[in-house]
């Protein structure tokens, strides 16, 4: 059985700035969570001590060998558990991602200088399953402290006196864990947490209609702002991706235990990438996370629900925040509001992190903290067309400029890709059909 532990990435056989300015352009594409393997996705409302948290996975293959063991800081009753919605996660998921946008050179014999603005129902076992189930855990040290089916799934919330005695009631149970996992599984019995476990119901499954798992979800409280990830590593296929979105109503999230690193952002790039940014933002994403020592957790996007400026998809409404555990949209936040602005997603701030780990890199869970920082930013890189008019002026000085400027963006994206200059450079229809002379380094020190 491929076992999933949440919340990591889809792991083998354990898985579980800029300011408010406008930044106008057009939207051309975004990097998705689509562009990578293996890629997890969690979305952590918090307000307080007050937590949900929505999990989602691409487990791939039969649902009889889907399981999840996630280590919670509380018990969790059934009316604390819920199913939720994909498609609200895959449009936060558009909403947050990376985008690309192109500007076009307005007609350089124009009089005007162009602004280059910066931009239901519980179905539980039947008595004697659960009698044995039950006596076999006691005979373990181990303690079903409650039992639900939510949707589709089949949850347990365990406690246990040790790790050993945890870890084979699991294996005897069907949830294949690796080796070495007694001590991480230790490590979270000493801070007195319990274990939220979770396999696929196949008669509800069936019931249901939904080709795929939805995702879970679970509300609790406690002072803890974390995400365990430790036990995902345990015998994963190398690098795990994983993206947290963060709602908060204060301003941005961060981790407090690993380094949170701003992605290189308004950069502007050759045209062609327009048609491969899919390749670009991989190997950017490479190459930042080794620049990184594989240690840091990047930022994607940090912005106002409200709005978004360019837009790679809609905000949410409150509606669909309310999905994700955002109970306070849609609520007067003062006496006397309008009702006309209740339906706005106020007061919501959105954090998006990307982070690929493993154990070597990653060796303690990721410990988040909210900040009061507001400032949006967002991971944008930009496309400037060539005018293409028929000129009524001699243009061979914006010729000229363009051509600079084209080869400054070819040197960028090599510093950003690691991809070879001279094969960029072969790549562009560079201004005026010629390529830039470059001038002897000497020149380029007194001029």
């Amino acid at each position: 059985m491929k076992t999933l532990i949440a919340i990591g990435a889809a792991v083998a056989t354990l898985v579980l700035g800029a300011t408010a300015q406008a930044f106008c352009g057009f939207y051309v594409a975004r990097a998705d969570t689509s562009l990578f393997n293996e890629a997890s996705q969690v979305v952590l409302v918090r307000d307080g001590d007050r937590t949900v948290i929505t999990m989602a996975n691409d487990f791939q293959g039969d649902v009889e060998d889907f399981a999840m063991v996630i280590p919670v800081p509380t018990f969790i009753e059934r009316g604390q558990i819920n199913v939720a919605e994909r498609a609200v996660i895959e449009h936060l998921d558009a909403y947050t991602a990376p985008r690309l946008v192109e500007y076009f050179d307005p007609d350089p014999c124009m009089m005007y200088e162009y602004d280059r603005m910066m931009m239901k129902s519980d179905a539980p076992a039947s008595v004697a399953e659960e009698a044995g189930r039950r006596e076999s855990a006691r005979s373990r040290g181990v303690t079903i402290e409650a039992s639900y089916t939510v949707g589709e799934y089949d949850i347990l919330i365990l406690s246990a006196k040790e790790s050993n005695g945890l870890i084979a009631w699991l294996n005897e149970n069907g949830y294949r864990i690796p080796d070495g996992a007694e001590r991480v599984v230790g490590s979270y019995l000493k801070q007195d947490m319990r274990f939220f476990v979770a396999k696929v119901n196949l008669e509800e499954q069936a019931k249901n209609g939904f080709s795929y798992l939805r995702p879970i979800q679970v509300a609790y409280e406690s002072n803890k702002f974390m995400l365990p990830i430790r036990l995902g590593t345990l015998n994963a296929r190398g690098q795990q991706e994983l993206y947290v979105y963060a709602l908060t109503r204060t301003g941005r999230v961060e981790t407090t235990n690993y380094r949170t690193v701003k992605l290189p952002s308004n950069v502007e790039v050759p045209e062609f990438v327009q048609a491969e940014f899919a390749d670009f933002y991989r190997a950017m994403f490479e190459k930042q996370t080794e620049a990184n020592d594989n240690r840091a957790v990047f930022l994607e996007y940090a912005w106002d629900m409200a709005w978004c400026d360019p837009c790679a998809a809609d905000p949410l409404s409150s509606e669909e925040l309310r999905k994700l555990g955002v109970y306070w949209v849609g609520q007067p936040q003062k006496p006397g509001r309008r009702p006309e602005v209740l339906n706005l997603a106020q007061d919501v701030f959105v954090t998006r992190l990307h982070v690929r780990y493993d154990s070597e890199h990653f060796p303690e869970d990721l410990v988040f903290q909210e900040t009061g920082d507001r400032q949006n930013f967002q991971g944008r890189y930009i496309i400037r067309h060539p005018f293409e008019g028929k000129a009524t002026c001699d243009i061979s000085a914006y010729e000229k400029s363009v051509r600079e400027r084209q080869d400054r963006e070819a040197q960028q994206l090599a510093n950003l890709t690691g991809w070879d200059i001279d094969q960029i450079r072969g790549k562009i229809q560079f201004a005026g059909g010629e390529q830039p002379v470059e001038e002897p380094w000497w020149k380029r020190i007194w001029d």
